[in-house]
């Protein structure tokens, strides 16, 4: 399925992008099962001197992690080219709260970019953190989630990485971030800053990285609430593919509906292919 449907941006034609963010789980692979036409998707874009930046709100995997994945898929990408909600959070706390002692519920990925930022990630018995931040946590248990209820009555500040509220594996859709923030909120009454997508923020560092204006920029993803939101919010045409959360009946309806919509990677490839003649 192809379209190209009105979004915050006037629709443009796909010749015109030299650049484009790309969300992963859901776009590129669901779990360790890589999507169709992965790797040609890449060749295409490096033939055509297309640049990209990798732009996930999963912030469990370090950016080298990424890179060792998308090798064993036949993708071959630099560190530089990676950027997390993870990266985005610790930017943000590094500014915000520079040197704060943070509780963490997540994985090595957020605890590894808090650490580079300044920040000091407490022990998981330590109750006396200034900042609880949460992300996605494949080893979450009873005893992290009580500590952290326990900082956040004790008048810590709730930071998230992303509030996605579902998550696409190969075995189906299961539950994101979101679901256990809302955990969180309902224990200790706190509400979290949620740093990653649809909040600008992540999008800003990729233009920023990528050194090109909007108008030539897309952002690429699978949901509406976080993808093509935050394009829109960014004021970046967007590319929705339906091989994750989406459904093309979700697009048909969505608010802020996404520039083009394709069935996945093939489809957008042969697409671009054709646009460029």
């Amino acid at each position: 399925m192809t379209s190209n449907a009105p979004g915050s941006e006037a629709p443009r034609s796909l010749a015109d992008l030299r650049a484009l963010i790309i969300d992963i789980d859901g776009v590129l692979w669901r779990g360790d099962t890589a999507l169709p036409g992965l790797a040609a998707f890449f060749t295409f874009l490096r033939e055509h001197g297309i640049a990209f930046r990798l732009a996930t709100n999963n912030a469990s995997l370090t950016p080298a992690a990424y890179i060792a994945k998308l090798a064993k898929f036949g993708v071959v990408a630099s560190e530089e080219e990676v950027l997390t909600s993870a990266l985005a959070t610790a930017a943000y706390l590094r500014q915000e709260s520079p040197g704060a002692k943070v509780y963490v519920i997540g994985e090595e990925g957020i605890c590894q970019a808090l650490r580079e930022a300044g920040l000091r990630v407490v022990s998981e018995e330590d109750l006396t953190a200034d900042i609880v931040v949460c992300s996605m946590d494949r080893g979450l248990n009873w005893t992290k989630l009580g500590n952290a209820t326990i900082s956040l009555r004790g008048g810590a500040r709730f930071v998230a990485t992303n509030d996605d509220m579902t998550f696409p594996t190969e075995r189906g859709i299961t539950h994101g971030n979101g679901a256990i923030l809302a955990a969180l909120s309902a224990a200790s009454g706190a509400h979290p800053t949620v740093v990653g997508k649809p909040e600008p923020l992540l999008y800003e560092m990729a233009l920023a990285s990528l050194g090109r204006l909007p108008r030539e920029t897309a952002a690429m993803g699978d949901r509406l609430e976080t993808d093509i939101l935050g394009a829109h919010r960014a004021g970046l045409p967007s590319i929705l593919v339906l091989s994750g959360v989406a459904s093309a009946d979700d697009a048909a309806h969505a608010a802020n509906p996404p520039s083009w919509v394709f069935a996945g990677l093939p489809e957008l490839t042969q697409a671009w292919r054709s646009a460029l003649g």
